[in-house]
């Protein structure tokens, strides 16, 4: 039963009618939701400029949340002034600015990974090591279709990546084989939905969809990652086959990190942290790592040569050289 209210369901429609991602469409509505909350639950348009401008000040100097995190709920707050309210919010709004500090990446040694992998169940064992193998986002990751693996020139293309990004990645020639018999489960899956009157064929972009409108059905288009279900699709209630929730994910990398016996704090993204630590012990330049996590500013890649340099890596400790005196 959706108990949303009924200004919070026109969003919602309008949203998805005009193709925003489900993840999008849910993000926005939880910081326009809040932000209503906030207020007493004033409607939006009897707010403005300056509503939001106390809104976003809360966050940086009460609720301490992370400078990407107000950025987010202004992004929201700008989306439903632009486009629903019709009565777009200044280019200047003053308020007070996040600046919690960073959090360093925890990186897995290679034993630690190996270890981490072994743990994992067979359904999630290949979408992790492509997490770790090609430095993938979890979300990145879960999208994968057929045809975007290259198994020629063995790498992963990955289309709209954070930032609406695209970019190729290395891909392990170890993965080949298990993708290769992924792909016969995914054509499996395939020939049974086709059978079924009402599958109305896998989620594409809308101007793909129309360009090439029998290409839904095809093995190419299928996600590498489909989910066990068939499920009505939120914006046109049509019946799809998804692809694995990050949530999914994110659960069984948990589990794998409890049975490994695992104390650092690991997330799926871990795995791309230590991918990219791990290219750079191995040698690699750290433009070449820039590139393979899709990094525009070599700046936010540089993080994991701190970690490296200021680790056994790169500074001794006066206590060793007092040690070995």
């Amino acid at each position: 039963m959706n108990s949303r209210s009924p200004f919070l369901n026109h969003i919602s429609e309008y949203m998805l009618f005009r193709h925003y991602s489900i993840r999008t469409v849910s993000t926005y509505l939880k910081w326009i939701s809040a932000f209503i909350c906030f207020h007493g639950k004033r409607h939006p348009a009897s707010m403005g400029d300056n509503e939001v401008e106390q809104y976003l000040e809360y966050l940086a100097l009460n609720a301490n949340v992370p400078p990407r995190t107000q950025a987010t709920a202004l992004n929201s707050l700008s989306f439903l002034y632009k486009h629903i309210i019709k009565n777009e919010l200044s280019p200047s709004l003053n308020f007070a600015k996040c600046s919690r500090q960073p959090k360093l990446p925890i990186v897995l040694t290679p034993d630690e990974v190996k270890l981490l992998m072994s743990r994992l169940s067979k359904r999630y064992y290949l979408i992790a090591a492509l997490m770790y193998g090609s430095g993938l986002r979890s979300m990145e990751a879960v999208q994968l279709r057929v045809q975007d693996i290259d198994f020629d020139y063995k790498c992963v293309r990955v289309w709209n990546g954070k930032g609406n990004k695209h970019r190729i990645v290395t891909l392990a020639v170890e993965l080949v084989p298990l993708i290769r018999n992924q792909i016969i489960q995914v054509n499996e899956y395939l020939q049974l939905d086709i059978q079924n009157k009402r599958y109305a064929g896998v989620w594409m972009p809308h101007a793909l969809a129309k360009k090439y409108p029998s290409a839904n059905k095809s093995l190419a288009w299928q996600y590498l990652f489909p989910s066990h279900y068939l499920s009505a699709d939120p914006a046109t209630g049509e019946i799809r086959r998804h692809h694995f929730h990050p949530t999914g994910v994110r659960k069984a990398i948990k589990r794998a990190v409890e049975a490994a016996g695992l104390v650092k704090p690991v997330t799926p993204h871990t795995l791309r942290h230590s991918f990219a630590t791990h290219l750079l012990q191995s040698g690699a330049d750290i433009r070449t790592v820039q590139a393979q996590l899709g990094h525009s500013d070599v700046k936010t890649t540089q993080i994991y040569t701190h970690v490296l340099q200021q680790g056994a890596n790169g500074v001794v400790s006066p206590l060793s050289r007092l040690v070995q005196a």
